[in-house]
């Protein structure tokens, strides 16, 4: 028990720092940046630029960071020889990667259809390369048990990034424009250049990630370089597939953002330019950030409980059962998010240039849960050691992904690419539960979980028809419909969970 509850904290440590991250990123920093560029075009390149970013970041990393904590735990003694062959590997491939991409910054900015950006490759190159070096270190604080300063580091990033943003496009901006901060006028005019704003994002990203090498000194202190093949070659057989499932992993993520710069017909949303409409999807991508915390949260908690009920006879029944209420949990902020979305919005968004791509909220936050959902499902091949399904599983919605957004959005825009999020997501999850049923079947109870995810898609459709011309009136009846939802939910499962506690106790 002691065992547990030392894994169950050091879980939740490490989930806060990445939990956070994710919602700095999209409940502060999108109000934030939506309010700062009113015009969503800007946004935009922010938005592709972190699409390229997702990709190399995998590349650069490549899975040795996995490898070197398999190898590493397995071979306790070696801890210091692993390390220095990982480093060494990731540091190779970061200062090759990230030298020809500042040699060919101007060149690659333009095949990306962002010519003249050349200065945002090179910021990107440098960040990459940062990212990178710190990967290994971090692993290394997780094998030797130091949730605290790894989280530490991480949250310390996360804030001096919000603070180097609001310096910049806030403070810097007010003081240029005479509105404020007057007194550090001519300070500012020498910092910021409004020309390349968007471009302080990623500085402060730059900066921020920066930061923490000074912290890891002491990690580095033991560190050699070193390239050991017969050392490297286990590390590399066993880093690849998770390569591959990374890179396919990222294409059903974020793929759909370079596919629309790059299949958008150029006045496809009047007066709205593609780069505008990549602003406008990518803001509205972020109302799904509850529904996407939620299923992390349950990933750091569940991995580690599944593994630990593994051998129990009677585990298929409790996993069916943590399916069923998860899918409850989902539902119920699908529905509570989805019908109050004209409310929700004024928290979100800081300019209303970025609301009328609001319709593809439902359908992204539908998405959401079943990623949820397939993470749930996979269950099975984690404990049964047939983890490469998990490769497979991936790389087939990879192409369901790019074949789906090359079909659809030319002809339905951004909601093209919000279908295929949910497209991907449901051909993963029913093949993930084909092949999990014939490995270990578990008994899922899906009539019910398919009943609920009607009834609420039909309240938020009756939500987002029905308009009683009066702001107050609507949030009242949008109210009325969420409680119901909430109501059916606890009558019908909720109240019997708690008599059966009650009778048992």
């Amino acid at each position: 028990m002691g065992l547990l509850k030392k894994l169950g904290s050091e879980t939740a440590i490490y989930g806060i720092s990445s939990i956070v991250g994710r919602a700095v990123n999209s409940v502060l920093m999108v109000p934030f940046h939506t309010a700062v560029f009113t015009d969503p075009s800007e946004y935009g390149i922010n938005s592709v630029f972190y699409a390229y970013a997702a990709f190399f970041n995998v590349i650069y990393t490549f899975g040795m960071e996995t490898a070197f904590f398999r190898f590493a735990t397995r071979e306790r003694l070696r801890l210091q020889a692993y390390f220095n062959q990982a480093v060494t590997a990731v540091a190779v491939v970061a200062f090759v990667g990230s030298g020809l991409l500042w040699l060919f910054a101007d060149k690659l900015a333009a095949w990306i259809q962002y010519p003249g950006l050349g200065l945002y490759v090179r910021c990107f190159a440098l960040l990459f390369a940062i990212d990178a070096l710190v990967a290994i270190p971090f692993a290394r604080l997780r094998l030797e048990g130091r949730p605290l300063l790894f989280a530490s580091l991480k949250l310390g990033s996360i804030f001096l990034y919000v603070l180097l943003n609001f310096f910049f496009l806030y403070v810097c901006r007010k003081a240029i424009a005479g509105e404020r901060f007057v007194f550090m006028q001519s300070v500012a005019q020498q910092i910021f250049k409004p020309q390349w704003a968007v471009g302080y994002i990623f500085l402060a990203n730059l900066i921020a990630n920066a930061a923490q090498l000074p912290a890891f000194a002491f990690v580095f202190r033991g560190f050699r370089p070193q390239w050991h093949w017969h050392m490297l070659q286990p590390m590399l057989r066993y880093a690849y597939p998770l390569l591959f499932m990374g890179l396919a992993g990222i294409v059903n993520e974020v793929i759909d953002r370079q596919m629309l710069k790059w299949l958008l017909p150029e006045g496809f949303y009047p007066g709205i330019s593609t780069d505008g409409a990549i602003g406008i999807y990518s803001a509205c991508f972020k109302f799904g950030v509850f529904i996407t915390l939620a299923v992390q949260a349950f990933r750091y908690a569940a991995e580690p409980f599944f593994f630990a009920q593994a051998a129990d006879k009677n585990s298929p029944e409790l996993f069916a059962r943590v399916m069923h209420y998860f899918v409850l949990a989902c539902l119920l902020m699908y529905v509570g998010i989805g019908a109050n979305v004209e409310w929700i919005q004024y928290l979100l968004l800081g300019s209303e240039a970025y609301r009328e791509g609001l319709a593809v909220v439902p359908v992204l936050l539908l998405a959401n849960c079943l990623l949820g959902i397939y993470y749930n499902l996979t269950v099975w091949f984690k404990i049964t050691d047939r983890t490469y399904y998990g490769t497979w599983f991936a790389m087939l919605g990879a192409v369901v992904t790019l074949i789906g957004n090359y079909l659809l959005i030319p002809v339905m825009g951004y909601m093209g690419a919000a279908l295929m999020h949910l497209i991907c997501y449901a051909v993963m999850s029913a093949v993930c539960l084909y092949y999990g049923q014939q490995f270990y079947p578990i008994p899922y109870r899906w009539q019910r979980s398919l009943q609920y995810a009607l009834i609420g898609t039909v309240i938020i459709y009756v939500v987002q028809t029905a308009d009683f011309q009066h702001f107050v009136l609507n949030q009242a009846f949008n109210f009325l419909l969420s409680a119901g939802f909430v109501a059916i939910i606890f009558v019908r499962e909720i109240r019997p969970l708690l008599s059966q506690r009650k009778v048992s106790g």
